[in-house]
């Protein structure tokens, strides 16, 4: 049921069901934290693998110390700078939180999500959320009601409708190494900015270690059904699959080929936050066309074009 009605909402948590949630970033498939029947649910239904942790969502930065045993005093600086807001930290965590939010790690991943209709729903619960993206394993994140009801149905009992994602990609992932931030996960908040908060950060080379040391890691993510291939040379790839209904998705150029059967642009005016706002809607309703090829163009690597990258690059095959 899609709906506003944060009391029925509420009433499900309490009773060990699951709620989707909107978020700035994408909508999240929501479980009582503290109930590890409920957070069960949440692998089952997505069929997501139990090595790979789920992000708690909390309403205030003073609950923070409820969920993390150590805060650096760089994620104090990042929370107080992007909370409410789409930036996660990894955390040691509390010796309370269960090990099937953590899948069974000394770490836990949290953030405060800007959205008003979550966080009202979260000053009204007395435990915090678990949350991944409110979609099967490794398919197109949902942003919007809709395409959580189209992935799922009745199977989930409360569907908030809090609008579309205003955002429009994931949380950005910081975790700490001797107190060093690390990003784990390109996001919503750019490399650039996190640095302007606390200058020097790793980027953790998920090539060197095969360690899943946070949600969102994997290298194969955010998919659509229909086979994707990433470029830099639109027309050079579109000669590669002649004969075939191609779909475009793109971040300026509109590339007018009277061959291509549909075309998605990002952001006419190269807006990088505007691209990543529509970038999972574009996937989803190119998904939904039963084309035969989508082509995605590569969108210049810095900023949030190295966020947008990340997720065609897990989406797709490079070419």
């Amino acid at each position: 049921m899609i709906t506003t009605d944060l009391h029925k909402a509420v009433e499900t948590l309490m009773k060990g069901e699951l709620v989707a949630i909107p978020t700035e970033t994408v909508y999240g498939l929501a479980a009582n934290a503290t109930d590890d029947e409920a957070l069960k649910k949440i692998y089952a239904l997505k069929n997501r693998p139990f090595y790979n942790p789920l992000i708690l969502h909390i309403s205030s930065l003073k609950k923070l110390a409820t969920i993390a045993a150590e805060i650096p005093s760089a994620a104090l600086k990042l929370a107080e700078a992007f909370w409410p807001g789409p930036l996660t930290l990894v955390l040691k965590k509390q010796s309370g939180i269960s090990n099937v939010v953590t899948s069974g790690k000394e770490t836990v991943a949290v953030r405060i999500p800007d959205h008003p209709l979550t966080l009202e729903l979260l000053s009204r619960l007395d435990f915090p959320l678990a949350a991944p993206s409110a979609n099967p394993f490794g398919q197109i994140s949902p942003t919007s009601a809709q395409h959580v009801y189209d992935y799922f149905g009745e199977n989930i009992e409360v569907i908030l409708d809090g609008g579309e994602c205003q955002k429009g990609i994931e949380s950005t992932i910081v975790g700490f190494e001797n107190d060093i931030p690390v990003l784990y996960r390109l996001g919503s908040v750019s490399l650039e900015d996190i640095q302007r908060v606390v200058g020097e950060v790793l980027v953790y080379n998920q090539e060197s270690g095969n360690e899943i040391k946070s949600p969102g890691m994997l290298a194969s993510h955010y998919a659509p059904r229909t086979t994707t291939y990433l470029t830099q040379d639109v027309d050079a790839a579109l000669n590669l699959y002649p004969d075939k209904k191609i779909g475009l998705l793109l971040f300026q150029n509109t590339f007018e080929n009277s061959e291509v059967s549909a075309r998605e642009v990002l952001s006419i005016n190269g807006d990088f936050e505007e691209a990543a706002r529509n970038l999972y809607a574009a996937m989803h309703r190119l998904d939904h066309l039963s084309l035969d090829v989508i082509i995605a163009q590569e969108l210049p690597n810095t900023g949030l074009g190295k966020s947008i990258n990340d997720r065609l690059t897990r989406a797709s095959k490079k070419i």
